[in-house]
């Protein structure tokens, strides 16, 4: 339910959409499910703000953004680690803010990782289309993307925020330790020759400056085919891992297309996504090949 409150976007920064858990059940219509990257840290948001974990928050990606609310709200930011101000005063970051009327908060560049979450009491309160607030950047269903002096509704208030003392929270993939991915085999792994599997659970890639909410693109070795041809488009679950022909794994994110045609050679179980939101340009990845 929308409230009296309302947020004046102050400073988009590079990419800030508002996200929630996704649009489930559409994709025989073409439709992908979107919703927040890094959904255990949106969760967490909602939590600590006493919001349900369904409510929208707002995704920012690299340098942040900057809101002022038009009455007294309680806001959350976690993800990626950032500085967090209002009205220029440095406050917690993975903690709840009270943020009075007309102050600025403001969710700062990234220290680490890539996108930060920030979360206010009630949710940001657009209306859903096919049951989602989500961006989804592919489809462009749901709001547009943040710009400069935008307004936002925020629901009424849920009820207290959460409390706790210390949220342990993993850091983002580091350049040097890399990403590490498990991945389970099919169902197109018989495309690829025996080189290629060992190449692809070896060492060698990096995230692609390329990658966003659709994949994260990976630049390193090439991934021989052992079959020639093509395939006819077949779905795309999440976390598929789609290797295009210039052989460099894809693995498909929120916003990823619901069908495709190049052959998956695997897939990363969803609850392991969550690292792959994070990881910036030039992380190292690893694929690691497990069971079902």
């Amino acid at each position: 339910m929308t409230g009296p409150n309302r947020l004046t976007v102050v400073r988009a920064g590079a990419l800030t959409t508002v996200q929630d858990l996704g649009r489930a059940g559409y994709a025989h219509l073409g439709v992908p499910r979107s919703g927040a990257l890094d959904e255990p840290a949106h969760r967490l948001a909602n939590r600590l703000a006493g919001n349900p974990e369904q409510c929208a928050t707002l995704e920012t990606t690299v340098n942040g953004c900057a809101v002022r609310p038009e009455s007294a709200v309680t806001a959350v930011v976690t993800g990626a680690p950032c500085p967090v101000r209002v009205d220029g005063r440095p406050v917690a970051w993975g903690a709840p803010v009270r943020v009075p009327a007309g102050a600025v908060l403001e969710a700062g560049p990234a220290s680490a990782g890539l996108r930060s979450y920030v979360a206010l009491a009630g949710g940001i309160a657009v209306p859903p289309v096919l049951g989602s607030r989500s961006r989804d950047l592919l489809s462009g269903l749901g709001p547009d993307p943040l710009t400069d002096g935008m307004s936002l509704p925020l629901g009424t208030p849920y009820g207290p925020p959460g409390a706790a003392d210390v949220t342990p929270w993993p850091a983002p993939p580091a350049s040097a330790g890399g990403l590490v991915l498990p991945v389970v085999l099919g169902p197109r792994d018989d495309w690829f020759t025996a080189e290629a599997l060992r190449t692809f659970a070896g060492p060698g890639f990096r995230v692609a400056p390329a990658s966003n909410r659709i994949g994260l693109r990976t630049e390193g070795p090439a991934l021989e085919r052992g079959r020639p041809g093509e395939l006819p488009s077949e779905g795309m679950p999440l976390g598929a891992v789609q290797v295009p022909p210039d052989g460099r794994p894809v693995v498909f994110l929120a916003d990823h297309p619901t069908t495709g045609g190049y052959p998956v050679i695997g897939v990363v179980p969803e609850g392991a996504l969550a690292g792959a939101a994070q990881a910036a340009p030039g992380t190292g990845v690893r694929f690691v090949v497990v069971r079902a």
